[in-house]
């Protein structure tokens, strides 16, 4: 990833929070069949290995079960805003601004294992499951044990669970670190005035960068 050193978030802390925060990722593997992506819930173990391990977990057929060769990218991308020029204060004096877009974004690269023992398959599911029931705020979250174990025992046939020990990360946090506060500012209170749960996300962080 491209990544100018204005923009590099490199404390694994920082990064750590983001993938637990967007949990919802984009996971990219190569082998003698080409490139394949899938979108892909993951849970973050940070405590297994130096840089934390992800894991997440494919249908039986899909092709990242033969094509998880070597290293795998696992993307997850957050918050994202096109930033008008109309919010710096140059514009109006010299109109020397163009557009851009800011955002943040992880990845995370390791070797992939592959794994479909029943018990492995049931811990991954409960991770994930608790994890996104207490995200949804549910007041009765639901449980993988709610499900018959009958029913579950197929369900586990048609998956495969993936293991990813994060070898290295990278996170890019581009939100006007390159330009003036003023102009950071002018760009944020601009667009706070949007109504979308990104662009209201974006403003905050741009805010947020000076304090």
């Amino acid at each position: 990833m491209y990544t100018p050193k204005a923009f590099v978030e490199d404390r694994p802390h920082i990064l750590h929070g983001a993938i637990r925060r967007i949990a919802f990722g984009t996971l990219v593997t190569a082998g003698q069949g080409g490139i394949e992506a899938s979108h892909v819930p993951f849970v973050l173990a940070p405590d297994e290995g130096p840089l934390g391990t992800l894991y997440c977990h494919v249908a039986r057929g899909n092709d990242h079960v033969h094509r998880s060769e070597g290293e795998v990218l696992s993307i997850f991308a957050g918050p994202h805003a096109y930033i008008s020029p109309n919010g710096y204060p140059g514009k109006a004096e010299h109109h020397r601004e163009v557009p851009t877009w800011n955002y943040i974004a992880v990845h995370a690269y390791g070797p992939a294992h592959t794994f479909t023992d029943p018990e492995s398959l049931r811990d991954l599911l409960e991770r994930l499951t608790a994890q996104a029931e207490h995200d949804a705020t549910q007041p009765t979250p639901w449980r993988v044990g709610d499900a018959p174990d009958d029913y579950l025992a197929a369900m586990y046939r048609g998956i495969v669970g993936i293991r990813i020990p994060i070898a290295r990360m990278e996170g890019k946090w581009k939100l006007g670190q390159n330009r003036t506060e003023a102009d950071r500012h002018g760009a944020a209170a601009l667009l706070a005035q949007r109504q979308g749960d990104d662009e209201q996300a974006v403003a905050a962080l741009m805010r947020d960068m000076g304090a």
